[in-house]
């Protein structure tokens, strides 16, 4: 069945292409949603026409709607409005539609591994703290992403970069080594990352003590910050590292095995997985390598003290240094080396890093590095750049500790659903088991879409109060519009719900609603070319208000007339998939009773 939109496009092209001896394809039309301030379905604006047919905005209008009376196939009624020609499109369609694809579980998606290959990198974790608020955001993005991808037929691969080596890191070492006294995640009972974390805070209190006292003793503030003890004891775990100490690297690997497991278990409640993991730790030395071709090929140049750097100058940017003069590495040489192996990996066409907007300058310096170097994989890298997440307060500083923990948030959400769920009554007839699942399918539900909806170009505040809400664009929300339908078709009588589409007349709701499932296709193949979540956040908002205004304003179970109420049925079905696809998507689950 051809898409409604396409098959208007068509008869407006052969209309203007005879009326205007012209030779337009359908693609080249461009219709839009009427106004809900007049009648018709699709509206398409003659003004640009006007040069062509050299006639006023209502005549041109008129003469591309006559003609286009001429077949009812499609169009029931036209109505002109100076130079708009609004198109109400015949109910049969729109029935049709629905007996159609109500039953269809792949509606909207497109073939499996039908478009190019795509790498998406995101997480990307330092290993000296637990992931927090923003991780989540970058999480959930880059999971959404990915889904949205594969939904429109891209053949995609995800990884995670962690960022396991460097001078943060190190602080974290020299905190534990200097205070810890072989404390463990076990003696301590707390999650390995947490607790790695609470010494890269102790290492940055230690710190700034120290630079108040060398500051007080005449010293500037920039000199100070480099000179204090502990930074000069993290610089030097730093030069034992990468020369291979074998005290230096048991440590790093006892931290970093803490940290992991902590990861991994909030990685498995957020529901997000990887399919290749890399670490810095092992890609910086072949960035090394590329490092020391750019010398030999003079793309780079070094320095009398040894550091190595690349002009960018030209390029309207700056100099930009590869490796410091003691031979170690910096964040854009360990990023050389990992674009190189993701390549040999993958061969991707397009490698989609998901990292904050803070870095979009490391990023252009990173794409035009490679592109210097001749690098195949060169234009094939994007940064989906993403605004930063604020709290009420201001924003979040991990070494001054006072970011919004991604575990403790997650419980907050749950404690949050699970008191707001109970004192609605929303538990009845559940067990204490389902009753836990519940709560945390709508605390995360919660947490998901409220980061999701908005633009990930935008940065964003956060307030979890407002995220768990059944009214308003939330994921509560729409996850009692999924059970609501779900309720209805438990207590419909008829076992199939196939109706006649001669017998059924559409009301204004079961119009909007079918239109707004019309939408799904177009709404996926949005969402990946804006690589953005928030466009389905959006769409399920206005599904599920549709629903509940058809739900308000017609009986479905109480329906006299049978084909009528198996329609409505059919509509049901076909909403509540519709839903769960797009929540999955999003990583949101759609319970079936709430």
């Amino acid at each position: 069945m051809k898409n409604i939109q396409e098959a208007i496009k068509e008869l407006l092209s052969s209309a203007i292409n005879q009326l205007y001896q012209l030779d337009w394809n359908p693609t080249q039309i461009v219709i839009e949603s009427t106004s809900n301030d007049f009648e018709g379905d699709y509206t398409y604006v003659v003004f640009p026409l006007l040069k062509i047919s050299k006639k006023g905005p209502e005549q041109t209008a008129n003469e591309i709607a006559d003609f286009l009376r001429k077949d009812t196939s499609v169009i029931a009624s036209i109505q002109v409005v100076k130079g708009f020609i609004n198109l109400t499109v015949q109910s049969a369609y729109w029935t049709n539609f629905t007996s159609l694809h109500a039953q269809n579980l792949h509606f909207g998606f497109a073939n499996h591994n039908s478009k190019e290959n795509v790498l998406v990198e995101y997480s990307s974790p330092n290993t000296n703290k637990p992931l927090h608020l923003g991780h989540i955001r970058n999480n959930l993005l880059g999971y959404s992403v990915i889904q949205i991808l594969k939904a429109n037929g891209y053949q995609v691969k995800s990884c995670n970069l962690i960022n396991d080596r460097g001078i943060h890191i190190c602080k974290s070492m020299y905190a534990w080594l200097q205070q810890g006294n072989g404390e463990t995640p076990a003696s301590a009972n707390l999650k390995g990352d947490h607790l790695v974390g609470k010494y890269y805070v102790a290492f940055e209190k230690q710190h700034r003590l120290e630079k108040e006292a060398l500051i007080q003793s005449g010293i500037d503030e920039e000199t100070a910050a480099k000179q204090t003890k502990s930074m000069l004891e993290a610089q030097e775990l730093l030069r034992k590292w990468e020369a291979g100490d074998e005290d230096t690297l048991a440590v790093w690997k006892k931290m970093n095995a803490w940290v992991y497991e902590g990861f991994n278990a909030t990685y498995n409640q957020l529901g997000v997985t990887f399919d290749q993991y890399y670490y810095e730790s092992e890609t910086y030395l072949l960035g090394k390598e590329l490092v020391e071709e750019g010398v030999q090929n003079g793309v780079f140049f070094q320095k009398e003290n040894g550091s190595v750097w690349v002009d960018l100058t030209a390029d309207g940017l700056d100099q930009k240094l590869l490796l410091r003069a003691d031979g170690t590495s910096v964040y854009i040489t360990q990023d050389m080396g990992t674009a190189a192996l993701k390549y040999n990996d993958f061969k991707y066409d397009k490698s989609i890093y998901v990292v904050g907007n803070e870095q979009d300058y490391h990023f252009k310096v990173l794409q035009l590095i490679l592109s210097k170097m001749n690098k195949p994989y060169a234009n094939g890298i994007y940064h989906l750049s993403y605004g930063m997440v604020e709290l009420p307060e201001g924003k979040m500083k991990s070494r001054e500790g006072t970011v919004v923990d991604a575990d403790d948030l997650m419980q907050d959400m749950f404690d949050n659903a699970k008191q707001i769920t109970t004192d609605l009554g929303k538990t009845a007839g559940l067990g204490i088991d389902e009753q836990n699942t519940l709560f945390q399918t709508i605390g995360l539900g919660a947490l998901k879409y409220y980061l999701l909806k908005v633009d990930p170009k935008k940065k964003m505040m956060f307030n979890p109060k407002e995220s768990i809400d059944f009214q308003g664009n939330t994921g509560p929300f729409i996850q009692y519009t999924h059970a609501r339908i779900k309720s209805v078709l438990r207590n419909a009588k008829d076992s199939a719900f196939s109706f006649d589409s001669s017998k059924v007349e559409l009301s204004l709701f079961e119009k909007n609603m079918v239109k707004g499932l019309h939408l799904f296709p177009s709404i996926l193949d949005e969402a990946a070319r804006d690589l953005s979540p928030g466009v389905i956040c959006n769409y399920c908002y206005d599904l599920a208000k549709l629903f509940n205004q058809l739900y308000h304003e017609h009986s479905i179970l109480k329906e006299v007339n049978d084909e009528q109420r198996k329609f409505r049925l059919e509509l049901c079905v076909f909403t509540a998939q519709v839903l769960q696809r797009a929540g999955a998507l999003l990583g949101i689950q759609m319970p079936e009773r709430m």
